[in-house]
């Protein structure tokens, strides 16, 4: 049955159109926008992940300049106890050659306190933004080891986030190799003993100190790449879920401006479809 008052053909055509604009409405804002995944009414669970990783992502961006900093720390305290164990090889060979009697015995001695000094000073001066892991307190206050955001562990999605953390001890230099208490100054072959077997302990403790900070750098080293890498793993994570896939959608484009168009003819057509009624009282 046909009717002036009802063009059920027109409606239907009318939904389709609709339907085609508003998927062309969508497919082109993921294109301008590059993001698939936008709002959350886009796709409220996609979203909802999204937006926590992205939290996570940016989180573990600031542990990597963290980082960055303790490793600059260690770096520094660990350059500076190479140094000291390299000083204290030169003290040992002096005294070595303080054991024989036919030697000048204060000339060796004005070597070795002119060394001990250079240590005491690299001691000092060994510090990046403050901290020094060759003293007894690392800040000058009653801190004994530095503690380095290394990572944010999540339990679950949405859990609880717990932050881990890497800790440096400091080697104690300054306590460590106390010199005056711990080393005989040289005044003849006799002493030169005593001293050759006091410079071989605080040669070791220094050796061992020296180790401690290299391996605390090595770890740092390999937590900041780990960071790195991650935190990309992360963010390519998040562009899979949200992000366009603008291939995809340049061909979606091109379907949807198809249909729009036959759409349109096809609403044309049955919105005519009336006036063929006049035929029949012609």
């Amino acid at each position: 049955m046909s009717s002036i008052l009802t063009n059920n053909g027109a409606m239907v055509a009318l939904q389709t159109l609709k339907s085609v604009n508003d998927n062309l409405d969508e497919i082109q804002s993921a294109i301008s926008t590059g993001k698939e995944v936008g709002k959350a009414k886009d796709n409220a669970a996609v979203w909802a992940i999204s937006k926590t990783m992205e939290a996570d992502i940016s989180g573990f961006e600031a542990i990597e300049d963290g980082l960055a900093i303790g490793e600059a720390t260690v770096g520094v305290a660990s350059a500076a106890s190479e140094q000291i164990v390299e000083t204290l090889r030169e003290m040992k060979k002096l005294i070595v050659s303080a054991q024989s009697e036919n030697v000048d015995h204060g000339k060796i001695q004005n070597d070795i306190a002119s060394k001990v000094a250079q240590i005491e000073s690299i001691i000092s001066a060994a510090q990046f933004n403050g901290a020094n892991l060759l003293k007894t307190e690392i800040d000058g206050g009653t801190t004994t080891q530095l503690g380095i955001l290394a990572s944010l562990d999540r339990a679950g999605s949405g859990g609880t986030v717990t932050a881990v953390e890497i800790t440096i001890a400091s080697v104690n230099f300054e306590d460590k190799l106390d010199f005056s208490a711990s080393l005989t100054a040289i005044a003849d072959s006799t002493t030169a003993a005593t001293a050759l077997g006091q410079i071989e302990t605080l040669l070791n403790v220094a050796i061992t100190g020296a180790a401690a900070l290299g391996a605390s750098m090595a770890r740092l080293e390999d937590q900041s790449d780990f960071v790195s890498n991650l935190v990309d793993s992360m963010t390519s994570g998040v562009s899979t879920m949200r992000d366009t896939n603008m291939e995809e959608a340049s061909a979606r484009l091109q379907a949807l401006q198809t249909q729009q168009e036959l759409a349109v003819q096809s609403l044309t057509i049955a919105n005519e479809a009336p006036s063929t009624l006049l035929q029949l009282f012609q």
